[in-house]
This record gives C-alpha cells, structure tokens and sequence, in this order.
C-alpha cells in the first residue's frame, strides 16, 4: 500500500520535485512497496524499515523475496543506501541480479538477526556494495 492510500488526513498533498510522492514520508507508507532490479524483474516488496533510533537514519530496508502467497518468503536486509526511487513507477530499485539476491544473505521471518551486531553489518554493507552512514554504529 503506498502512501495515496493512506493518505486519510491530506497529510501527503504536496509532492516532491524529485520522487513519486512528498519528501517526508511516514515508514508505514513505504511498507508494502515493489522493488525492481535494473533488468525491470521484480525483487519482492519492502516488509519493514529498520531505523537506527540514535542517530535517526533509515538503516536497512526488509525486502520480502521468493515464495508464493507469502508462503516460504526468506527475507533480506538491504541497506537503505543501495536502494534508489522509480519515480516514474513509483517503486524502488535495487542493482541487484535476481541471481545473485538470491544467493544474498537472508534470515527466516520467525528468526530475525541481530541488526545491531557490527560483523553482521559489515557483511551486509560488503554484499551489497554499500558504505554505513559516518554516524551509524562502527564497523
């Protein structure tokens, strides 16, 4: 469900110059979203967004991928950072093969890893190509 949606109290009216909605966004609104790869495939769709409380960032994204009617999905953390807009499609996109996201670290949705753990970032920074925020916790 993307932010027109839910859109219940006018809160979304105006619209950035640059994505598919308003530059603030309320986390829920982007929960649900598709996200493609760069060969136009579809990944999955974002589960959750995890913030870094302390220093306020958007830190990973939980995309749901493979499965069928939610059935045996594995889910993968996706730095925020390797994500970027579709606006003309209103998705995500995620330079990723299929391939090798499916080859990509992932977790159980009954078993979730310690996010905060810094090996456990370092290795999803590594995978995906990405460099933490200056301000998120050190690796």
């Amino acid at each position: 469900m993307n932010y027109e949606s839910q859109d219940t109290y006018g809160m979304y009216k105006s619209s950035a110059d640059n994505g598919p909605g308003p530059r603030l966004m309320g986390a829920n609104t982007l929960e649900g979203n598709d996200v493609y790869n760069t060969q136009d495939e579809d990944l999955g769709d974002i589960k959750e967004i995890m913030l870094d409380v302390h220093s306020g960032r958007v830190n990973y994204a939980v995309l749901s991928f493979g499965g069928f009617l939610g059935m045996g999905d594995e889910l993968f953390a996706v730095p925020w950072s390797a994500l970027t807009l579709d606006t003309k499609n209103k998705r995500f996109v995620l330079d990723v093969e299929k391939s090798r996201l499916e080859d990509a670290p992932g977790f159980d949705k009954d078993k979730w890893p310690n996010m905060a753990d810094e090996t456990w970032a370092k290795g999803i920074h590594d995978y995906y190509g990405t460099k933490p925020y200056a301000n998120e916790m050190p690796l």
